[in-house]
């Protein structure tokens, strides 16, 4: 019976083990919380499962989250439109139904900007500026749209101008809706990138409009980017497709921000 028992403890670690790289090539990262919620069981034992598998470097332990060490980072641009394609697509949905027909809308580049740059084409006359040429395409010469691209070296992976030049160039505008997609959200550091000039350029975007919006897939939630875009207090509304760990929610509402989850749900 010792012999039984011995055998099957390391196969429940193991099962758990498998849940836990499935949940991370699906996803890119996943919350302790998250992870524990799922799997039914305590925090605890998602910490304790986690360890021998950040030991072997299978995966890479983040601020209150895990992920792959392939995307640890930034992955390239048409790998990170497959990622979490449902959720970016159903917040895409959401946001685009609250802009109407002859707005003015600015868009940083990625991927959850892209999926609602898409969501847009059954709008009219809208004013679109970007630095992304993804984009710019998408909107550009259909349904009498007005399209400003920001200008710049174009980068291999995105197809999107970085620099002095396209912060100088979306600083002239003022747009009724700014949006940005985002690296990680950190309940302590706020709105990150992996990228200066991208975060850098971001920043700007929120500054121009008179609603400013952050949109981003529950996956970034407890990541620890790179270079802060913000704090909570740096846009007016966060919209994403789960609801909030504690910690950040707690953050967001004290700035003040506002919450729309795309699920069918909204918070204050």
């Amino acid at each position: 019976m010792v012999q039984q028992f011995d055998r099957l403890e390391p196969m429940g670690h193991s099962k758990r083990h498998g849940e836990i790289l499935r949940l991370l090539k699906e996803e890119g990262t996943v919350t302790i919380a998250s992870l524990a919620d799922r799997l039914g069981v305590s925090l605890e034992t998602v910490r304790r499962d986690v360890k021998p598998l950040t030991s072997d470097g299978s995966i890479l332990k983040m601020h209150g989250a895990v992920g792959l060490p392939s995307i640890a980072g930034e992955a390239p641009f048409e790998r990170r439109m497959r990622e979490n394609a449902d959720a970016k697509r159903a917040i895409a949905r959401m946001v685009a139904a609250t802009i109407r027909d002859g707005e003015s809308i600015m868009l940083d580049t990625g991927t959850t900007t892209s999926f609602l740059a898409r969501e847009l084409l059954g709008h009219r006359r809208l004013t679109v500026v970007t630095n992304s040429s993804d984009i710019a395409r998408t909107l550009a010469t259909v349904n009498g749209n007005k399209v400003y691209m920001a200008g710049g070296e174009l980068r291999s992976d995105s197809g999107a101008a970085f620099g002095v030049s396209a912060i100088e160039f979306v600083s002239r505008f003022s747009v009724s809706h700014a949006v940005i997609s985002t690296g990680a959200v950190d309940a302590i550091t706020g709105v990150m990138d992996y990228d200066l000039e991208e975060a850098e350029f971001a920043r700007m975007v929120l500054s121009r409009g008179q609603r400013s919006l952050v949109v981003t897939d529950h996956s970034k939630f407890g990541r620890q980017g790179l270079v802060q875009v913000c704090g909570f207090d740096g846009f007016s509304e966060l919209a994403t497709d789960r609801p909030l760990p504690h910690d950040i929610a707690a953050a967001l509402a004290q700035a003040g921000a506002r919450l729309s989850i795309a699920d069918g749900g909204s918070e204050d």
